[in-house]
């Protein structure tokens, strides 16, 4: 597969994990992507005294909002996907830039990329891509079209935005700050 397997496992014994829709909450069926919910023994009970917080964090019946993207096979095998708060709303389409964050990496020319909304005052946000290169090689926007063309992505999913990078904003974990990208524009 072209596409790295994220598979985190499965939910430990006292607990349970569901992906549902973002938009009203419903269980979705095995291998469609969602939010995360979880509950359980070693989910925490709450924020102290704070429940503005916890309505926030914990639906009525109990579940936890973890904040992440994910899917759930048949096996019962959990695969985080990316994280809600970067999903890109293209003129009512969502979608998970990571996605197309790990076809972009294919290109012999580009070492990581990163995916970041830019607000467009017709489409609500489009999508701006940063890269850094490997070695001397030169990668254009329209190199990557190509590459997701290539890969059968729809057009509504392409990034309409370049920039060049010399090193991404990480963590020590080597995730991307996206948000020291989006400050970037």
């Amino acid at each position: 597969a072209d596409v790295p397997l994220r598979s985190a496992g499965r939910a430990s014994p006292g607990d349970e994990v569901r992906v549902v829709s973002a938009e009203d909450g419903t269980p979705l069926p095995a291998d469609t992507e969602g939010e995360l919910q979880v509950r359980g023994c070693s989910v925490f009970p709450g924020y102290l005294n704070n429940l503005e917080a916890n309505a926030d964090a914990f639906t009525e019946d109990g579940w936890f909002r973890t904040g992440d993207l994910a899917t759930i096979d048949e096996a019962g095998n959990l695969s985080i996907t990316g994280r809600t708060k970067d999903v890109i709303n293209r003129g009512g389409v969502k979608f998970n830039p990571a996605d197309i964050e790990d076809l972009i990496i294919l290109h012999p020319g580009v070492e990581m990329a990163a995916i970041v909304p830019v607000p467009d005052p017709a489409l609500g946000e489009k999508a701006c891509c940063f890269i850094t290169l490997l070695g001397d090689d030169s990668v254009s926007l329209d190199d990557l079209c190509a590459l997701l063309d290539e890969k059968k992505v729809a057009k509504n999913k392409w990034p309409e935005r370049l920039e060049i990078v010399d090193e991404m904003p990480l963590t020590p974990t080597r995730k991307v700050i996206k948000g020291k990208l989006i400050k970037r524009l």
